[in-house]
């Protein structure tokens, strides 16, 4: 582009200072193998700029928190995107000048999931958004595969001294790094980065879950993927935040049947009072569902709303007979082991992609403290350990066999709603009991 095309700006955004540097020193190689015929020539060259006399340049820069300001051209290279930090704000500042013309090529080795590159390749993969995925394994490289017309230089790499034998640099080398490491940078496999509280090809496995068949209501903040149906109890697990645009107020409704995740309710926007209100009002829908709320802090003010304003009957209560969960360092831990299992063993649903969002940035500290990674949050998977320790005690305690079934199906003495549950005289209902009888 900067040879035969004039006035093109083309900018390459590297991780630090000295990958930029070796990227720019690398194009600089490249145009001086050029034939001479074909070099348009130099009019500046530096440690970061390559300016032609075609008017065209090449600027190579570090990234930084103000990166996305500067990175007006034609064409951008995005080097290592999975590495670069803030690379969503970049991306958020450049893509306007992208969208009026330019063209963006984004590359990188994976790092792990939850990340802006893991998101935008997995969204390229579903057409999501107009990039083009394209996956380069390691054996397609020129010593490590045969590609046709090229015989006579394997020919030759055949007669080096000595000879390259691929199995064994791939055994050799896989001896010499940890499973993960070689999945990551040799077989392109988004895997967690070892420090997420989920294992990382179980996340992986949970994104093939993840449906969109849901519907919305209270403006995108409820999604339903299930509507409620009277031959099931449902367990709501209940975190609440402040309705000011920090921390989520989230709920999970749970079949308590078959550990499906039906719905959620997920927003930084909603005050106590239309929380606990909407919270009434989906408890009800969903039979008079447990109510498993954590009662730190604010948590105390939607239980004494559901209480004394809505007169909901069904909340979950501790040994003291006190209402709510009041959550500790230890019993953190307690519930969030209980969520790792029931995950682990397919003993739950999860039909959110939100939730998987937050799953894949909840990671192992430095300090050894399970938490979400900076700029995210934790609050659908907190609202989702409350609703899976409550379905345990349930399970504990209830005749009714848990189905722990896969793919999730509901049993035919229990049909779906719609499907001759119930029979109508003039308005009266008659159950059909036929279960009893079978």
């Amino acid at each position: 582009m900067a040879t035969f095309q004039t006035h093109k700006s083309i900018v390459i955004l590297s991780v630090g200072d000295t990958e930029s540097t070796e990227v720019l020193d690398r194009i600089k190689i490249m145009y001086e193998e050029l034939p001479l015929f074909l070099q348009a020539g130099i009019v500046e060259s530096n440690k970061h700029t390559l300016k032609l006399k075609t008017h065209s340049i090449i600027k190579s820069r570090p990234s930084g928190k103000q990166s996305g300001r500067s990175l007006a051209g034609s064409f951008l290279v995005i080097d290592e995107a999975a590495f670069i930090e803030n690379i969503d704000s970049i991306w958020a500042a450049v893509y306007p000048i992208i969208s009026t013309g330019g063209r963006a090529f984004v590359l990188s080795t994976v790092n792990g999931v939850g990340n802006w590159y893991y998101e935008t390749y997995n969204d390229a993969m579903a057409e999501r958004n107009s990039f083009n995925a394209i996956d380069i394994n390691w054996k397609q490289h020129p010593e490590y595969s045969r590609i046709p017309g090229y015989d006579h230089l394997y020919e030759a790499m055949e007669r080096r001294d000595p000879p390259m034998n691929i199995d064994d640099w791939e055994k050799v080398t896989r001896s010499n790094m940890p499973l993960k490491k070689w999945l990551q940078e040799y077989e392109c496999e988004f895997l967690g980065t070892g420090d997420t509280f989920i294992e990382g090809s179980i996340l992986t496995s949970l994104r093939d879950n993840v449906s969109e068949d849901y519907y919305r209501k209270y403006n995108n903040r409820m999604r339903i993927w299930q509507d409620p149906d009277p031959s099931y109890e449902y367990i709501i697990g209940v975190d609440t935040a402040l309705g000011r645009e920090l921390d989520y107020s989230a709920f999970q409704i749970m079949n308590t049947y078959n550990g499906e995740v039906v719905a959620e309710f997920y927003s930084n926007k909603t005050p106590i009072n239309e929380f606990s209100k909407i919270l009434a009002t989906e408890g009800m829908q969903y039979n008079t569902a447990l109510m498993v709320i954590e009662r730190n802090t604010i948590g105390n003010n939607v239980i004494d709303w559901l209480y004394n304003q809505y007169e909901y009957e069904n909340l979950w209560h501790d040994d003291k007979g006190n209402p709510g969960f009041q959550v500790t360092l230890k019993n953190r831990d307690q519930i969030l082991a209980e969520l790792e299992e029931a995950i682990r063993t397919n003993m739950i649903k999860i039909n959110s992609e939100r939730t998987l969002k937050e799953l894949n940035s909840f990671v192992l500290t430095e300090s050894g403290k399970v938490a979400a990674e900076k700029n995210s949050h934790d609050d659908l998977i907190m609202s989702l350990a409350l609703a899976v320790h409550g379905l345990n005690i349930y399970v504990e305690h209830s005749h009714v066999e848990f189905r722990r079934e896969k793919p999730f199906k509901k049993d035919p003495l229990f049909p779906s709603s719609g499907k001759g549950k119930f029979r109508t005289f003039n308005g009266m209902t008659e159950e059909d009991i036929r279960w009893l009888i079978s």
